[in-house]
Order: structure tokens, then C-alpha cells, then sequence
């Protein structure tokens, strides 16, 4: 259990620095409102309406499909890391979450979730 308090002394560090700077920049920060700074922004131009109705999922479906096979590399660099100590059983165990990786991409593929329309 010893080797776990380096970790959550880490965490606790970075979320205390964190938490300091927020703290810091909202309460030291310089305030100035302007009717400029406080007036919507949509890429240099003035905003001609409010955006309503509903937001095509699309860009949410290919975040999510982007995020998933992007922990693939997660689980592949440390395993190529220590591949040749792992022997056959790592070899057997990273080619089954390769299997699995791409039943996964073939499922979102056929149901059209790669398709952009």
C-alpha cells in the first residue's frame, strides 16, 4: 500500500496547484466588462441568431468513435514496451483486444457511424 502514496500525493499536488490557480486568476485577475467582452463572439462577425432546434449527434457520435479507438494507443505502447518479456501469452492477449478493437470498428461501420452526410 506504501507504493500507492507517492500517486495520491501527486494527484493531491496537481489538484491543490490547480484548484490555487483558479482561485487566484478569479480573485487577483483584472476585471473590466465591457459591452464588447461580455457580447457573444461567432467567428469575427456579429451573431444573426440564436442557434435553436437540435444539434445533429453526429459530431458527438464521431468524438465518442474517436476517443474509443484513440485508447487503443493507450494499451499498445506499454505492452510494445515490455513485449519481448510478455513471451506468447502477450502475444495472444494483445491480439484479442485487437480482435475485439475491430469488431468494434466493424460494427460502427456497418451501422453507418463513420458515414459523414
Amino acid at each position: 500500500m506504501n507504493e500507492y502514496i507517492g500517486i495520491a500525493v501527486s494527484f493531491l499536488l496537481a489538484g491543490g496547484v490547480a484548484g490555487a490557480m483558479v482561485f487566484l486568476g478569479s480573485t487577483l485577475g483584472k476585471k473590466n466588462p465591457t459591452p464588447e467582452k461580455l457580447a457573444p463572439f461567432e467567428c469575427g462577425k456579429e451573431p444573426f441568431a440564436i442557434p435553436m432546434g437540435r444539434l445533429a449527434i453526429k459530431f458527438y457520435l464521431t468524438a465518442i468513435l474517436f476517443i474509443l479507438f484513440d485508447v487503443e494507443l493507450v494499451f499498445l505502447y506499454p505492452w510494445a514496451v515490455v513485449y519481448r518479456s510478455l513471451g506468447f501469452l502477450g502475444l495472444t492477449e494483445m491480439g484479442i483486444f485487437l480482435v475485439v478493437l475491430m469488431v468494434g470498428y466493424i460494427y460502427a461501420w456497418r451501422n453507418g457511424a463513420l458515414d459523414w452526410n
